[in-house]
C-alpha cells in the first residue's frame, strides 16, 4: 500500500479568496489559531474536539485537507500520524497582516463569546422562585 504524498500549494499560487474560503468555517478557523498559537507541530488527533464539541475523524480530515490546499497548514507524515505546521510566515510575507489580523478576530470573538455566557448559578433561570407563602 502506497501512501499518496500531501499536496501543497506553491505559495504564489495562495490566493486570499482560498484563504478566506478556509477560514470561513468556525471549526477549521479554530483549528488554524491553535496551530498558529504553537511553536512545534500539531497532531491531527489533538483536534478531535474543537469549540468544545466531538469532531469525527472523517470531518476532520476533510477540514485539515481544505487548509493544507489553501496554503495554510503544512502537514507532514511520521509513522501513522500527521503532524501540521503553520505557513503563516509564508502567507504573511505573500499577504501582509492578513492572517494575523484574521486570528486576532477570530481571539476577540471568542473572548466576546465566552464573555456573554453568564456561569449558571447567576443565571436566572437558576434562581428559585418562592411561593407566595413563603415571602
Amino acid at each position: 500500500m502506497t501512501v499518496r504524498p500531501f499536496l501543497h500549494p506553491a505559495i504564489e499560487d495562495i490566493t486570499v479568496e482560498s484563504l478566506l474560503h478556509a477560514l470561513s468555517d468556525p471549526v477549521r478557523v479554530a483549528i488554524y489559531a491553535n496551530i498558529v498559537a504553537q511553536d512545534c507541530a500539531q497532531n491531527c488527533s489533538t483536534f478531535l474536539h474543537v469549540l468544545n464539541r466531538p469532531i469525527p475523524k472523517s470531518t476532520l480530515s476533510q477540514h485539515f485537507r481544505i487548509l493544507r490546499e489553501s496554503g495554510l497548514i503544512h502537514s507532514e507524515r511520521h509513522g501513522v500520524e500527521v503532524r501540521n505546521t503553520s505557513r503563516c510566515a509564508e502567507v504573511d510575507a505573500r499577504f501582509p497582516g492578513l492572517m494575523a489580523s484574521i486570528v486576532k478576530a477570530h481571539m476577540i470573538e471568542l473572548e466576546q463569546a465566552a464573555a456573554k455566557k453568564i456561569p449558571a448559578r447567576h443565571s436566572a433561570k437558576s434562581t428559585t422562585k418562592r411561593s407566595p407563602r413563603s415571602a
